[in-house]
């Protein structure tokens, strides 16, 4: 048969076939250096997604920025008072010195108009906070509340948290920015949580979301992939009771994973929060595989064969379900390439 004639050759050079995929793999790690990451939300579309092109032509038409809100919530239960305000603005005066910052927004310095006789006056609502009078404190928590360009985005609509809105014009190296004005918007968040011990400070933001997603990303790459690498290699040791066997698993897998990486930086991958999982995916799909080959060549030993016979007739008795197997799972990867997120569109064709 085709197959025997097939397996009996890879048996008779299998050591030239070892070599060749060092080779194969050691030319795709090289290309491991060219794998970049970005967490900017535009690499979840496609260039040609209509939501993505209607917001880029809003932002070319207004401006591009990108948001910080620290929310202030005064341990007292409400920001009407000299202690809340005062802090307030002091927060409101450090945050203009945020790197990139275009614009910073607070109940401190929204500017209130009214009129006076025949004169339109426009003054800061809050001037001076540690000044303020009880009555002064009255009339800004009516205003305040009573304005609806304010009320619900700078202050809550009950009047129990406050907060600095701060705009950023972010420029073309948008992750090095994020990492700098996160960095330095938690070091004035724990400088004012030190000063001012009866408000809670809350971080929140574009920004901020973006910089979580980057955390979670890299802690899922540090942690989760090595922590899956012990598991694998644990089970497989305790299921097949075997060092040959478990090293010719864990070898496949690294082979795999390795190549498979080196493949992304060769075609310019760009890794996200949305494909970071792919090394995850590739070694349970790599032992998936292997682990059968790997079990019905021991069986084949413990039933009186030597190790060659029985991995060939491992490769006979295996070849077809894996091949259906690796068929399948091809095309249901592959079918990923439907999805508008090239994210997704790169996992499928890892």
């Amino acid at each position: 048969m085709q197959l025997n004639r097939y397996i009996d050759a890879v048996l008779r050079r299998r050591w030239l076939i070892v070599a060749l995929a060092v080779v194969i793999m050691i030319i795709m790690v090289a290309g491991v250096r060219f794998i970049s990451a970005t967490n900017d939300h535009r690499s979840l579309f496609g260039e040609n997604n209509p939501y993505l092109v209607a917001f880029d032509a809003l932002e070319k038409t207004y401006a591009e920025s990108s948001t910080v809100f620290i929310a202030i919530a005064p341990k007292g239960g409400s920001v009407f008072t000299k202690e809340a305000l005062g802090a307030i603005e002091e927060l409101t005066e450090a945050a203009w010195k945020t790197p990139h910052s275009s614009r910073v927004d607070s109940l401190t310095n929204y500017n209130h108009s009214r009129a006076e006789g025949d004169d339109l006056i426009v003054e800061p609502l809050v001037d001076d906070a540690s000044a303020l009078t009880d009555a002064d404190l009255a009339r800004i928590k009516k205003i305040a509340l009573n304005a609806s360009d304010i009320a619900g985005r700078l202050v809550s609509h009950d009047g129990r948290v406050g907060g600095v809105a701060i705009r950023f014009v972010m420029p073309e190296d948008s992750d090095a920015s994020m990492i700098e004005i996160t960095d330095y918007v938690n070091a004035l968040a724990d400088k004012a949580r030190a000063r001012n011990p009866n408000m809670a400070y809350y971080l929140t933001g574009d920004v901020f979301l973006s910089r979580a997603l980057a955390k979670a990303t890299e802690y899922d790459v540090q942690n989760l992939v090595p922590i899956m690498f012990l598991i694998v290699v644990v089970a497989t040791a305790v299921l097949l009771r075997s060092v040959v066997a478990t090293l010719a698993v864990v070898t496949t897998f690294i082979f795999t994973v390795n190549t498979t990486m080196g493949f992304a930086g060769w075609i310019g991958t760009i890794f996200s929060p949305a494909n970071a999982v792919v090394p995850i995916i590739v070694i349970t799909v790599a032992v998936a595989h292997t682990i059968h080959i790997a079990t019905t060549t021991l069986f084949g030993m413990m039933e009186g064969q030597d190790k060659k016979a029985a991995i060939a007739e491992s490769l006979r008795h295996n070849a077809w379900p894996v091949f259906l197997s690796s068929a399948t799972t091809a095309i249901g990867f592959l079918s990923l390439n439907t999805s508008e997120s090239r994210p997704f569109r790169g996992v499928g064709n890892l």
